[in-house]
């Protein structure tokens, strides 16, 4: 008997078109799925193809952009090249010629035979060592003996001097010489406003200010200490050209002051640069009636110069004077814990003034009042004290009601400190002057004229960062050829 579970059921029409659509709707769904896939996939590819091509636009966007600003600092490094070739080349036509024309006025005192370094390529060298951040004579000579072989040719020099003969020639040039010939070759490179007489008004004058500073640590053979006195062109329009600059010095002699050696200076110096209309200021010591006449009648300047006891009848007089009627003009700054107010009493000088000092048309009364807020400790805290002081100061001044005005007279008086904050401050302090252990022969009085001469290149060029500026030269050789004003490299 055959298996009746084996055997197979009849299905109705109705069911196998139920089947059939199940299995089709199985299919459709199966392919849905396929398809929602692979446009999945697709929007993926597309995404990463997007993705891949926006990082490669960034990436191009980004080159490019590199590489228009690095052509954009090409240009502005070539600009600036160029602007400080530019500058440099005024200044050497101004200057009449690099600082090799400056030395070769200098007078040699070798023996010709046997010469093989120009005095005036050893001491660019120095000045240029200088000039490169360079303080202690080891230093500078050590420099010149690594110096490349292109600096050394550019300053005349086929070889690197020894060390000895470096010494030798700082020893054995002039130091007179030398500082007329640096004072001459930086002050032909000022820009001199003719100044027309008479002055229409009261006005700001171009000024030069004289004062002495002794040099440390140098000592003459005699063993007294060696005097410097200065005279640098200051005043509020220098301020503003970037500082002072030391146009002629003049060693002290050591039986003698400074007094004696003031009114010769100045006579020298208008050799190259005349002092006509000029304003010249000095130190109490110089209230003299014999350098009053030098200023008036022989160099045709004005001078304003402060009133101490060591004119005492002068000074009696100006203390008894009554200041009421005085025009007055009051200054004030204030900083670094201090507050410093001055009042300014002016007027012409009456015929008792007139009588005692010659050439005196105004005399000034400056009252100081200085308060200065400070911490003391005792040890356990710290506790606030406010200090003030008064110090009352008398003027005299060749310039009349008409020249200067009060506030043009304060003006004198404050720009007279220029030459202790420009020149002697920095000396001291930024070129390391006061720790300088040379001190034989006339090395220390030309080492102090070289000192001169690389701050006025440096503000001549347009700089008052005097120790930013050395940086920068002791690793870029254009800056340092644009300050020595040498001819560019071909």
């Amino acid at each position: 008997m055959p298996d009746q579970s084996r055997m197979p059921v009849p299905v109705s029409g109705t069911a196998a078109e139920a089947v059939i659509a199940e299995a089709e709707e199985t299919v459709r769904a199966a392919l849905a799925r396929e398809g929602r896939r692979v446009r999945r996939a697709c929007r993926k590819a597309r995404a990463a193809r997007r993705l891949l091509a926006d990082r490669a636009r960034r990436a191009g966007r980004r080159a490019d952009r590199r590489r228009t600003e690095e052509q954009r600092r090409h240009l502005r490094a070539e600009k600036a090249r160029q602007e400080l070739l530019e500058h440099a080349r005024r200044l050497r036509e101004a200057s009449g010629g690099s600082i090799l024309e400056c030395f070769r006025t200098v007078a040699d005192r070798r023996d010709p035979r046997g010469v093989r370094y120009a005095l005036a390529s050893v001491l660019a060298l120095v000045t240029a060592a200088m000039l490169a951040d360079c303080e202690t004579l080891a230093d500078i000579i050590a420099w010149i003996r690594h110096a490349p072989r292109e600096e050394l040719e550019a300053l005349g020099c086929r070889a690197a001097p020894c060390g000895r003969t470096v010494t030798r020639i700082l020893a054995l040039v002039s130091p007179r010489a030398l500082s007329r010939a640096v004072g001459a070759w930086l002050a032909r490179a000022e820009e001199k406003d003719p100044v027309a007489f008479p002055v229409a008004g009261p006005a700001l004058l171009p000024q030069v200010t004289c004062d002495g500073k002794e040099v440390r640590g140098a000592l003459r053979p005699d063993g007294t200490n060696l005097f410097l006195l200065s005279a640098a062109l200051t005043g509020a329009a220098r301020r503003a050209a970037s500082g002072a600059i030391v146009l002629a010095d003049r060693e002290i002699p050591a039986k003698t002051n400074e007094i004696p050696e003031i009114g010769p200076m100045l006579l020298e110096l208008t050799a190259w640069f005349p002092l006509a209309g000029h304003v010249i200021t000095a130190d109490a010591l110089h209230t003299q009636g014999k350098f009053t006449e030098t200023v008036c009648e022989k160099l045709l300047a004005h001078y304003v110069l402060t009133v101490k006891r060591n004119q005492k009848n002068l000074y009696k007089a100006l203390d008894a004077l009554c200041w009421a009627g005085a025009s007055r003009h009051e200054t004030r700054d204030k900083g670094h814990g201090r507050d410093e107010r001055r009042s300014h009493l002016v007027m012409d000088a009456p015929a008792e003034i007139r009588a005692l000092f010659s050439h005196v048309r105004q005399i000034a009364k400056v009252i100081r009042t200085r308060t200065v807020t400070s911490r003391e400790s005792d040890g356990n805290k710290r506790t606030r004290v406010t200090k003030t002081s008064t110090e009352t100061v008398y003027l005299i001044t060749s310039l009349t009601s008409r020249e200067a005005a009060p506030e043009h007279i304060a003006a004198y008086i404050r720009a007279h400190w220029g030459i202790e904050n420009q020149i002697h401050w920095v000396r001291d302090l930024t070129l390391r002057e006061d720790s300088s252990k040379v001190s034989a022969a006339s090395r220390p009085a030309n080492l102090a004229t070289l000192r001169n001469a690389q701050l006025g290149v440096i503000r001549q060029h347009g700089s008052n960062d005097i120790a930013a500026t050395r940086r920068e030269a002791r690793y870029d050789n254009d800056l340092l050829h644009a300050l020595l004003r040498l001819e560019p490299a071909t």
